[in-house]
């Protein structure tokens, strides 16, 4: 089961191992030097040892064996479907795309089994059971993905509580939100853009 990526260039001039060791961090099972020493790593078609120097962005490979991925649900339900898009019910406990430990599974394997070139336009956590939509065409994911954050698109959340309301009234309030991207991690960087989001809720 190969993983391929590009190295960054700032691993420029490092030698292999290091830069092996710091790029496969975030790996379910923590590779090490085991790999390169078992040959399972090649950089530019080239089996590395760990000890030649990484060129300008090059192309890694790890020819890594499956691990044991957590169990899920292997199913969802088809909402809607038209030559442009897919909307799916995902079940809990699925997640949408890969990551923490889930390669294949998840739903967007699930469903591309069936529609290979869908591909999702949002996702949903891993526990959230909801809606998924997936664009069938680059011209509907173009056009989604334009209006996804403008009030043109409406998302509904609804969440389950448990116990008994005193009194029942519409509530309503109003709080910032940065989106991920905008968000600066330097700490005298510029501001994240905000922008107001009202939530409704009965109590």
């Amino acid at each position: 089961m190969p993983y391929t990526t590009i190295i960054s260039s700032k691993y420029h001039g490092r030698t292999c191992s290091p830069t092996w060791q710091a790029f496969t961090h975030t790996q379910p099972h923590k590779p090490g030097n085991k790999n390169l020493n078992n040959r399972e790593v090649t950089v530019d078609g080239v089996t590395a040892t760990g000890s030649e120097s990484v060129t300008f962005r090059p192309t890694l490979v790890w020819n890594r064996p499956p691990w044991i991925e957590p169990d899920s649900p292997q199913h969802f339900e088809v909402l809607f479907e038209d030559p442009h898009l897919l909307a799916v019910n995902k079940p809990s406990g699925l997640p949408t795309l890969p990551g923490g430990g889930f390669m294949e599974n998840t739903l967007l394997r699930l469903v591309q089994e069936q529609t290979p070139n869908a591909n999702p336009v949002h996702r949903l956590g891993r526990a959230t059971t909801g809606i998924v939509l997936f664009a069938k065409t680059a011209q509907a994911a173009s056009k989604l993905s334009a209006n996804w954050n403008t009030p043109r698109i409406q998302k509904i959340y609804r969440a389950l509580a448990q116990g008994i309301a005193t009194a029942r009234c519409l509530r309503k309030f109003s709080h910032p939100l940065a989106s991920s991207r905008t968000r600066s991690s330097v700490p005298c960087g510029p501001p994240p853009q905000v922008a107001n989001r009202q939530s409704h809720w009965l109590r």
